[in-house]
């Protein structure tokens, strides 16, 4: 029973700690890597036009709505005087302008912040099928040749479209194309000409608008681009090169054909729409972006904590990190060591003395303190008033180190001061307790493996992953726990004891 209720709740701890981060990761986008990045556009549309005389004015834009591909972080509308509203007709969001006296140059602008992500976008429902299409000859006897031999070089709905678009793209290869194809001029029209073709096929299309994303400083415009039904989902194809999807930098803003803007009382209207790049810490944007949601997972982030003591949670996060090698040294490898997790505190000590400089360090301060604590041992002291005296012996020694590397010019050991001195004391205390009551050589094994398990353990704490990985999803903590609960009902041997008991197994065949 209380193996399958160890069971229960180690499956119960990775079960929370990993669906909480991948929440996280997936839907809210903290990343998984420090120092990464995320690319961010800002999308301007200006829409002008002129009023010659006093009165009223309405004007409509179209904004994107849920693109597939990537969210919305921010939106903002600037106009002076007119009144702001915004509706959904259609599959389309719409924002509507009015004001009741306008008059000469007019400046409407909407700017909205976008960035990439996979697993947004709403699509529309699945279309109704065409009805059957019919053309004036001789276009409907060339369209029926040219389906069926697009029908004859396809096997779905995907590479019919592709077939088809090829074909109108080259019509000089195809009599029936050439001739449709003169009812096109440009590229809108050109992609209308590919829905009616489609239409004629019984396959539902239509043509949608969308934006390049490039990092220019010219303006852009809208492009024209098929979406086809196939009876399951939404296909996207170049109706100019019959090249299937959408591009990773292509942003849908119209799910029609028809123009972006309209306005009500103004000549001249003119629509530009501007595109920049930039790049930001991805975690910022995660923050941003969890904030815009009103995610609980911003709410109760450390990134909420004051400065302060994030950077103290930085350090105390990473304990059971370097709890990892304490566990696998001592319970797999068998080595000995001063305590359970003394040596995870010796780690912190050397993460403020960097290893080398923490290694000397802990080398001198535990030798010249050994040297003391048999001297005091000679005085014949009790166990409170002699570490009291060892540690007054430590401090001293390590004022004493300080003084010298200063004098020596050695940098790095001005950090001796923040040397634990608590933990030497216990070390030197420890030590000289094992060297009376088994050998010198059991405390100089004890100290060595404190020693080596301690270096370790600072090296795995100082991973920048590891760091990142903890700090920024703190809920992984909890399948780490779990698997020092599965490490706990270990019983087997240990490497040192197969080499221990090697000769047991009497010799090799």
């Amino acid at each position: 029973m209380n193996r399958r209720h160890l069971y229960a709740l180690s499956a119960l701890l990775i079960a929370s700690g990993l669906s909480v981060a991948i929440y996280k990761h997936r839907v809210l986008g903290y990343p998984l890597l420090p120092e990464e990045s995320a690319s961010l556009w800002s999308i301007e549309g200006h829409l002008t036009f002129e009023r010659h005389t006093v009165g009223p004015v309405k004007a409509r834009l179209k904004l994107p709505h849920d693109p597939p591909g990537f969210r919305i972080l921010r939106e903002d509308f600037v106009s002076r005087g007119y009144g702001l509203t915004t509706e959904i007709v259609d599959d389309e969001r719409i924002a509507m302008w009015a004001v009741r006296r306008a008059n000469g140059q007019q400046s409407l602008y909407y700017r909205a912040t976008v960035y990439r992500d996979r697993a947004a976008g709403a699509l529309p429902a699945q279309p109704p099928f065409p009805e059957a299409l019919e053309l004036e000859p001789p276009f409907n006897e060339a369209l029926a040749a040219l389906l069926d031999t697009v029908r004859a070089e396809s096997a779905d709905v995907a590479t019919f479209v592709s077939a088809l678009l090829k074909r109108l793209s080259l019509p000089a290869a195809d009599t029936n194309a050439q001739l449709l194809s003169t009812l096109a001029t440009d590229d809108f029209e050109r992609a209308q000409l590919a829905v009616t073709l489609l239409t004629g096929a019984r396959i539902p299309a239509r043509v949608v608008q969308v934006v390049q994303l490039l990092n220019s400083p010219h303006t852009v415009a809208a492009r024209p681009w098929l979406a086809i039904h196939n009876g399951n989902e939404w296909l996207f194809f170049d109706p100019v090169s019959g090249a299937s999807g959408l591009e990773s930098n292509l942003l849908l803003w119209s799910w029609d054909s028809a123009p972006l803007y309209e306005v009500d009382g103004g000549i001249g209207e003119k629509l530009e729409i501007a595109v920049s790049a930039r790049t930001e810490d991805a975690l910022s944007l995660a923050e941003r972006r969890a904030t815009a949601r009103d995610s609980a997972a911003v709410q109760y982030s450390l990134f909420q904590l004051p400065i302060p003591t994030q950077a103290v949670y930085e350090v105390l996060l990473m304990i059971p990190i370097g709890a990892i090698v304490i566990v696998f040294m001592r319970n797999f490898v068998g080595v000995k060591t001063f305590g359970t997790f003394l040596p995870v505190l010796v780690a912190l000590a050397f993460r403020e003395s960097r290893l080398i400089s923490g290694v000397l360090l802990f080398a001198l301060l535990v030798s010249a303190g050994l040297a003391v604590r048999f001297y005091l041992e000679r005085l014949r002291l009790l166990l409170v008033p002699r570490l009291a005296a060892i540690l007054t012996v430590v401090v001293l020694l390590m004022l004493f180190f300080s003084l010298l590397f200063h004098r020596l010019g050695i940098v790095t050991g001005l950090s001796v001061a923040l040397f634990p001195m608590v933990i030497l004391t216990m070390v030197i205390e420890r030590m000289s307790i094992v060297w009376d009551e088994r050998g010198p050589m059991e405390a100089i094994q004890g100290g060595l493996g404190t020693l080596v398990v301690a270096m370790l353990a600072y090296v795995v704490m100082g991973i920048d992953v590891l760091e990142h990985l903890v700090f920024v999803f703190p809920e992984l903590l909890l399948p780490l726990l779990a698997g020092f609960l599965l490490a706990g009902r270990y019983t087997g041997y240990r490497l040192s004891e197969l080499a221990r008991f090697r000769a047991l197994g009497g010799p090799a065949k």
